[in-house]
């Protein structure tokens, strides 16, 4: 029978700008009794990434432009919040109170950039964390690290929340990602009655996102690494852009 598990690597630390993520990951892997398998995936929550390069702004030091003043009276956001939105943005898609939905520099497309207040720092909400410059990068680095460390060749994801076009409520997925295929193209193979698939192609990255998402939660559990034990995946470079659908082809924006 099959199995996955989902393995959250309990006491890690507050992670502060500057933070080897790799050598911690091992570290509390280590003192927990889970260690670090070969062909692991390692699930990393962007937050935790983001502090450790240093992906922080300050809104008391934060000036809003008069672009950002008026999307900010349209959402009804502060208008400092709204200037770091517009500093990792690419386009503006949609507006409504409460509401901003934009196309990151990176192309993904969410609510506020991934800028977020949540779990950065103990100043009510006046420190806000962008998303990593280079996702990817970030995961290539962490995985050698990991590799350096333990010898042991790993997988490693970035994963963030995002909202998703006609369906409430946000779930995990992929940003950056290291060591996998982020999508598995299943056309071509039968299924249990021998039909060919036609068009089946699998958001792996995003899945084992998802997955992991259900043990490091949202709020006060403090898990923001989780090891993916048993998991099928193709091994690769990675490349996130491998997710994102083509504009022309998009046909919610």
């Amino acid at each position: 029978m099959r199995s996955v598990s989902l393995l959250g690597i309990p006491n890690m630390p507050m992670i502060k700008p500057g933070d080897d993520l790799a050598a911690l990951i091992c570290r509390c892997a280590t003192e927990a009794g889970l260690g670090i398998d070969e062909d692991d995936v390692v699930v990393i929550a962007q937050k935790i990434v983001s502090k450790a390069e240093g992906r922080l702004v300050r809104l008391s030091e934060t000036v809003p432009s008069a672009r950002a003043r008026e999307i900010a009276e349209i959402t009804q956001k502060d208008p400092r919040f709204v200037e770091a939105v517009l500093s990792d943005t690419g386009r503006v898609l949609r507006t409504g109170p409460g509401l901003l939905i934009v196309e990151h520099r990176l192309g993904f497309v969410c609510a506020n950039a991934g800028v977020d207040r949540s779990n950065v720092a103990g100043d009510a909400g006046e420190t806000i964390a962008l998303l990593p410059l280079d996702p990817d990068g970030s995961a290539s680095r962490i995985r050698d690290g990991i590799r350096a460390i333990t010898g042991q060749t790993v997988a490693v994801i970035i994963n963030d929340s995002h909202g998703r076009a006609f369906r409430e409520g946000a779930v995990g997925v992929a940003i950056g990602v290291a060591g996998l295929h982020p999508l598995t193209d299943e056309r071509g193979q039968s299924d249990l009655f021998g039909y060919q698939m036609q068009v089946t192609t699998i958001g792996t990255a995003d899945e084992l996102a998802s997955a992991a998402s259900l043990v490091m939660g949202q709020t006060d559990e403090a898990t923001p690494v989780v090891i993916i034990r048993g998991a099928s995946y193709r091994r690769g470079p990675g490349d996130i852009q491998e997710l994102l659908r083509e504009r022309a082809k998009d046909l919610f924006r």
